[in-house]
């Protein structure tokens, strides 16, 4: 009888076991890395290389173990790979290749961990390319991406990720060296959820809640590490892992009708915490098998398993499209010249990449001495915005900020060097004549009216001819930076192609100037044209701004004391008398010189805005600032305008957001978000709401600013209807909260020269991005002008396009010889800028012989039906997407 109990208890037993759901866990072994904040990159890269050594080894000697209990390891960045290639055999980085293609190594796209809200978009997709070219020479995909320790996380990134191939992200946060409490980012609304782009793609992300008290480890970045600086005496790494296991358990709860997290699938991500290196292996094999049960299945994991059955699982997951703003992003401002020089060269590269291609399809070598420059280039585009910006490590500040430099030397060296070189090329491939020719380029993908400046050291006066329609162009002398310049209005400069002028002696036909200029007691002060009159300050600021297109609308409110274009001198009028530095028929140009409050100079340019009675493009306001002194404060130039209620949209990464809440019709999380600094990157828009009457607005176009404040924003309030906007100059805007110590680089590094570049327009309707984002990229991209010197045309003179696109909405963001050479095509990048669907057609000038749609780091995906020398392609309402074509030449 008894045994009879025993057998029924048993079976009993078993059967509610069986019946039970099971609890998957997954545990995932890394070494954070802080590169350049715990160590040199020597000492980084060779770390990385034995820690790679002993994982391949363990997991060669775990591989006979059960698939749950084998050992993995998770990389930080795909430079461990670079690392390990540089310094390991053929054979030795196979095995590692065939570790990863196994699961039992796993890598994101990104090269190390950074912060992305200061980035251009082409940037972070640079920081990928080496992912890319490994996914196509070893015949893989990565599809992981992170941003982990940083507290925030902006919008555009994740269908950036999504471009290039990423499928999963998991972000932890650092808990200290944040503006926010702990509170303000606890209670994340989703801790599994669909991180989503405005074009409908995205990742699927895990960012778990983060308490001190409660959920830690969880939530941060070392998540298996429950003792991160020194573990209790008698307490085993394995039983520390376990008892991140039980946490992990705990979370999973699929009963209360409050659950935070109401899933049967969890996952603890990292070890590593702080350390330089991470030989922790069997720990992790140990933990999983004592802590697996019939209700708990433990798995050795390397992130991408955990994702797989989360979407497998849940594939209804909820959906986030919000920016949750910038924090650590903004110490790259403590250093903002050079930062400023990075994003220089992240927008020059539009042109030289687009010179090259047309360059490289007659001549397929002419730059094959830059390749280890490009791919050092690109490298240096993910490791610019490494995440500790805040230099508060055991790398003291001085070696960081050096270190930054070379960084930006190694990209701002290649892309100087490709630009120069596919220039005076493509002058090689254009036959001379008995007077001087030169060609003006376009890089955009519109025609475009607009100035070309061509170095100039001949002979004045003289005049300049379009070889096209063999008229007189209107010109002038200019001086800019000591140089001389032959300035020129160019008319009809086609899509990604060029139009050849040629210089012909005798005196220029007399024009009226660009712009007028007037003053109050002799003082030039007052320059106008016919769309716009202002005043600048001997200070600099513009204390006057009349649209005289909207019945002389006064667009000037002094707010706090601030004008337009105003650095914070307490006296307007502070400075040297305002003089004229360049007049002629194509522009004017104004200079203020002020010492207050600190030595600067600023220059405001207008144009000739009508030709033969009809309006021309550019219908901008140029400013060109220049601080020539080091400041170890924060400064702003502030833009206070006299708009009533605008909304600010900007251009984020990729992405064009509201600056509201979500609640209030914006993109920004409404919680647990860091409000005060929005990402400037092409431009900021604000405008005005209907109320009854025509909607008006003001674009800003800024290029080497990385972020703006709207008003008197704060950490956890947003001024979304500010009609003030404080672009940052530079500075240390946050003091850590742990022991006041101040993040970032001090005094900008003795830093004394600072360059800053701002285009105004106006509109008398209502906000829309691609007008607005064509203004800026014609701002920011000049048309390029180079001497023609080649014995014959290899491309016809007087003028070539080379690609264009049927729909204006949609903007041909860059196109570039494919990574591997011209053979494998011309790779180009569509941005579908507004919110509907397009189906827009692209023209090359040769036939297209093949096309694939790729990923944005030109792995291919799609192969696609061109039809002679078009490609008709779909996009989403937001999309970027890339394709290569393969012409025949």
């Amino acid at each position: 009888m008894k045994k009879c109990a025993l057998f029924l208890a048993l079976y009993a037993s078993f059967f509610s076991a069986k019946s039970q759901p099971v609890n998957r866990l997954y545990i995932a072994n890394d070494d954070h890395t802080d590169y350049m904040w715990t160590a040199n990159e020597a000492t980084y890269d060779s770390a990385f290389v034995h820690m790679l050594d002993f994982y391949l080894h363990q997991i060669d000697s775990t591989r006979s173990n059960p698939a749950d209990f084998q050992a993995r390891f998770n990389c930080d960045g795909s430079y461990w790979l670079r690392a390990y290639q540089k310094y390991r055999s053929p054979a030795q980085f196979n095995r590692l290749m065939a570790a990863i293609k196994s699961g039992h190594i796993s890598s994101p796209l990104n090269t190390l961990v950074s912060t992305y809200g200061a980035q251009p978009t082409e940037a972070v997709l640079r920081g990928m390319y080496y992912a890319g070219s490994l996914e196509r020479t070893h015949n893989l995909r990565f599809r992981l991406a992170q941003t982990m320790e940083n507290n925030t996380i902006p919008l555009g990134l994740s269908a950036l990720w999504a471009g290039s191939g990423a499928k999963f992200s998991y972000k932890g946060i650092g808990g200290y060296g944040s503006q926010m409490t702990y509170e303000y980012r606890d209670n994340r609304r989703h801790q599994l959820y669909r991180y989503a782009g405005l074009d409908g793609s995205g990742v699927l992300m895990k960012w778990y809640t983060y308490n001190e008290k409660t959920t830690a480890p969880l939530g941060g970045y070392a998540e298996c590490r429950l003792y991160p600086k020194k573990r209790p005496a008698g307490v085993s790494q394995t039983e520390e892992i376990g008892r991140v296991i039980d946490k992990l358990d705990a979370l999973c709860d699929t009963v209360s009708a409050n659950s935070t997290y109401p899933f049967r699938v969890a996952g603890a991500f990292g070890y590593g915490w702080d350390d330089l290196a991470t030989f922790v292996s069997n720990p992790f094999i140990e933990a999983a098998r004592n802590a697996t049960t019939p209700t708990r299945k433990v798995r050795v994991s390397n992130e991408e398993d955990f994702f797989e059955d989360v979407a497998r699982s849940y594939p209804n997951l909820a959906a986030e499209t919000v920016s949750y703003g910038n924090e650590w992003d903004l110490y790259c401002a403590s250093m903002n010249e050079t930062t400023a020089r990075v994003r220089r060269s992240t927008e020059k590269l539009r042109a030289a990449e687009a010179l090259a291609s047309l360059v490289a399809l007659k001549k397929p070598d002419f730059a094959n001495h830059l390749t280890a420059a490009k791919e050092l280039a690109w490298e240096s585009f993910g490791m610019y915005w490494e995440h500790n910006w805040t230099a508060d490590g055991p790398v003291k500040q001085p070696v960081r900020a050096t270190w930054q430099n070379k960084i930006q030397h190694q990209i701002t060296g290649y892309v100087d060097s490709l630009f120069v070189l596919a220039a005076k090329t493509l002058g090689n491939q254009l036959k001379k004549a008995a007077n001087t020719r030169f060609y003006v380029f376009n890089p955009l993908s519109w025609v475009r009216d607009d100035v070309a400046d061509l170095a100039y050291t001949g002979t004045y006066p003289i005049r300049v001819i379009d070889l096209s329609t063999k008229k007189e162009v209107a010109s002038q002398l200019i001086t800019r930076g000591g140089r001389r310049f032959l300035r020129i209005w160019a008319e009809n400069i086609p899509s990604v192609g060029y139009r050849v002028f040629e210089l012909a002696p005798g005196k220029p036909t007399p024009r009226p100037v660009a712009a007028t200029v007037s003053g109050r007691n002799g003082g030039p002060e007052y320059i106008s044209n016919s769309a716009y009159r202002l005043r600048l300050s001997r200070s600099g600021a513009i204390t006057e701004l009349y649209d005289q297109k909207a019945n002389n609308r006064q667009l000037v409110k002094a707010l706090n004391g601030k004008y337009v274009n105003d650095l914070g001198v307490e006296d307007i009028n502070a400075g040297n008398p305002v003089v004229v530095e360049n007049v002629g028929p194509v522009s004017v140009t104004l200079k203020a010189v002020s010492p207050f409050p600190v030595p600067h100079t600023v220059r405001v340019t207008l144009f000739a805005n009508s030709r033969n009675g009809r309006p021309t493009a550019p219908s901008r306001i140029e400013i060109e600032d220049s601080i020539r002194a080091n400041f170890k404060d924060v400064k702003t130039w502030s833009f206070s305008f006299n708009l009533t209620n605008p909304t600010t949209h900007h251009e984020e990464l990729g992405a064009i957001l509201t600056a509201k809440k979500e609640t209030q019709g914006g993109h920004y999380a409404a919680r647990n978000a860091r409000l005060d600094w929005q990402t400037f990157n092409h431009f900021a828009d604000l405008s005005e709401p209907t109320y009854g009457r025509a909607t008006y607005g003001i674009t800003l176009s800024n290029v080497d600013c990385s972020f703006f404040k709207l008003g008197q924003s704060t950490i956890d309030s947003l001024w979304g209807s500010s009609p003030q906007l404080h672009a940052l100059a530079g500075g240390q805007v946050d003091t850590k909260v742990e022991d006041k110590g101040v993040l970032g680089i001090r005094g900008q590094n003795g830093e004394t020269g600072f360059l800053y570049q701002f285009a105004l327009t106006t509109h008398s309707a209502s906000f829309d991005p691609v007008t607005a984002m064509r203004f800026s990229l014609e701002h920011q991209n000049p048309l390029v002008t180079g001497l023609v010197t080649g014995p014959a045309d290899t491309y016809p003179a007087p003028t070539y396009s080379l690609l264009k696109t049927d729909n204006p909405n949609v903007l041909l963001w860059g196109v570039k010889p494919s990574e591997e050479g011209i053979d494998q095509g011309l790779i180009t990048r569509l941005w579908n800028v507004p919110g509907q669907a397009a189906t827009p057609t692209l023209t090359a000038a040769m036939p297209i012989r093949q096309a694939w749609q790729t990923t944005h780091i030109e792995t291919n995906e799609l192969q696609l039906k061109p039809g002679g020398r078009q490609l008709n392609v779909r996009l989403a309402p937001t999309q970027l997407s890339t394709y290569r074509l393969q012409l025949t030449n």
